[in-house]
């Protein structure tokens, strides 16, 4: 099984992607667009206060007909949210995905933001040990 920290360091691209909460929810779009995710972390300094993501703008924002140029980020992020530690399993992520139908998980070490797990990173991983074990018990068998 598979720990964060190591789903994190074989990361191509370690940039956590962050806005602040007095950012205008267009310029949190924009940069989402920008960068091909779905999520931002939201900061206050170096504090971790909230996620705005894809989600939060389709029901926030476009459902309730309000503007994404003069709603600021902190009126539509999600602000309970939850984290996971660099030595937390893949599958106790996805668990935790799956029973709070969470996308993204914020990992922090004591104290700090040091990455962002994906849905996709724990699939990609655990497809990856599935492979793994596959490729394990057919050279089993053929020897």
């Amino acid at each position: 099984m598979t720990i964060l920290a190591q789903i994190l360091n074989s990361k191509p691209d370690h940039t956590v992607y962050s806005i602040t909460p007095t950012a205008s929810v267009f310029d949190a779009v924009k940069l989402m667009a920008e960068k091909n995710i779905g999520a931002l972390v939201v900061l206050d300094g170096a504090k971790l206060v909230g996620m705005i993501t894809e989600r939060d703008y389709a029901r926030k924002i476009v459902l309730m007909a309000r503007s994404s140029n003069a709603t600021a980020v902190r009126d539509v992020m999600t602000t309970s949210v939850r984290y996971v530690l660099p030595n937390h399993t893949s599958e106790e992520c996805m668990v935790l995905m799956t029973e709070h139908r969470l996308r993204h998980l914020p990992v922090v070490d004591n104290g700090t933001l040091i990455g962002l797990i994906s849905i996709g990173d724990l699939v990609k991983d655990i497809i990856s040990e599935q492979k793994f074990i596959i490729e394990q018990l057919e050279h089993y068998i053929t020897t």
